[in-house]
């Protein structure tokens, strides 16, 4: 018997301006990407996430949020993971100009 997945969870560590665009989208969508943006990196995990907004979002930004959300493997498929300074450290690369077509889900 074969299992399949519907749906990966990941997560994005956001600072508060993200985070009130995203309450702005009805928690539908992540904000553009800024023109010195030019990849949308999702986690794999939530303890990355965590470090991540622990680690640059706060010291940045005063603050720092996670969102988990849900996509299709298929959609996801696309796109290599990351391995971003150490093997507990993976992350999707997603080019800025592919971010209209993320599907939109739970922020």
């Amino acid at each position: 018997m074969s299992s399949t997945v519907d749906t990966l969870t990941l997560w994005r560590p956001v600072g508060p301006k993200d985070l009130e665009l995203i309450e702005q989208s009805g928690m539908r969508a992540f904000p553009p990407r800024l023109p010195d943006q030019p990849i949308f990196y999702p986690v794999l995990t939530e303890d990355y996430a965590i470090k991540i907004a622990r680690d640059w979002n706060v010291p940045a930004n005063g603050s720092g949020f996670l969102t988990r959300f849900q996509v299709k493997p298929s959609f996801i498929e696309g796109y290599d993971v990351q391995e971003a300074g150490g093997r507990s450290h993976l992350e999707y690369w997603i080019p800025a100009e592919d971010l209209d077509g993320f599907p939109q889900s739970s922020a």
